[in-house]
């Protein structure tokens, strides 16, 4: 049961906090030319590469034996958790990114593109400093965390694929915004209690 609590704080984080974001721009630039399913499967490889990259770092820094450090990390995670939330109550200016500029230079598989294009801008990302907390906090459920964050980014996309113009008409993105800080300044108070 333990697997799938970890499975749905992943996957939770990762799809709430993808709404909205750059990624997401990327994604609906590339919906206008390819098919859904092309960029889908694009978006689900470049997920497990930066995320299973970023869980993985988070897993092996949260695997040490020393308590001391180990609640060290996850301090530092919960307070990024917070920090992450409270900075999207806060406006910023989101760059406008043109990738269809790049479809017409390359002619190779679009899905190798898509997945790369999706796996280095979640580099630095507030899902990607989400995923190494995740696996900090959770460092024996690697394959649980890796599997919930992707299917939060491929769910979360196949909204903006789908859905992203209705969502846009009904709900604000800072309201999509400030919900997702809600859920991690919620989750990192949870941590600190949990210490």
């Amino acid at each position: 049961m333990h697997i799938f609590y970890i499975f749905f704080i992943s996957f939770l984080l990762v799809f709430f906090s993808e709404l909205g974001d750059k990624t997401q721009l990327i994604v609906l630039s590339f919906a206008s030319k390819l098919k859904a399913s092309t960029v889908l499967i694009g978006v689900a490889l470049g997920s497990i590469f930066s995320h299973g990259i970023a869980i993985i770092f988070g897993s092996f820094l949260g695997g040490f034996e020393n308590t001391l450090f180990t609640n060290f990390l996850k301090i530092i995670s919960y307070s990024i958790f917070i920090l992450l939330g409270i900075l999207s109550f806060f406006n910023f200016e989101k760059s406008s990114y043109n990738s269809n500029k790049i479809l017409n230079k390359f002619k190779i598989n679009y899905i190798f593109i898509i997945a790369f294009m999706i796996a280095f801008g979640e580099i630095g990302d507030k899902t990607f400093l989400s995923s190494i907390g995740l696996g900090i906090n959770y460092p024996k459920y690697k394959l649980s965390l890796i599997f919930g964050a992707t299917l939060g980014m491929i769910f979360s996309n196949v909204i903006a694929i789908y859905l992203g113009k209705f969502l846009s008409k009904k709900i604000p993105e800072k309201t999509i915004s400030r919900f997702s800080g809600l859920l991690f300044i919620l989750f990192g108070i949870l941590g600190y209690i949990s210490l």
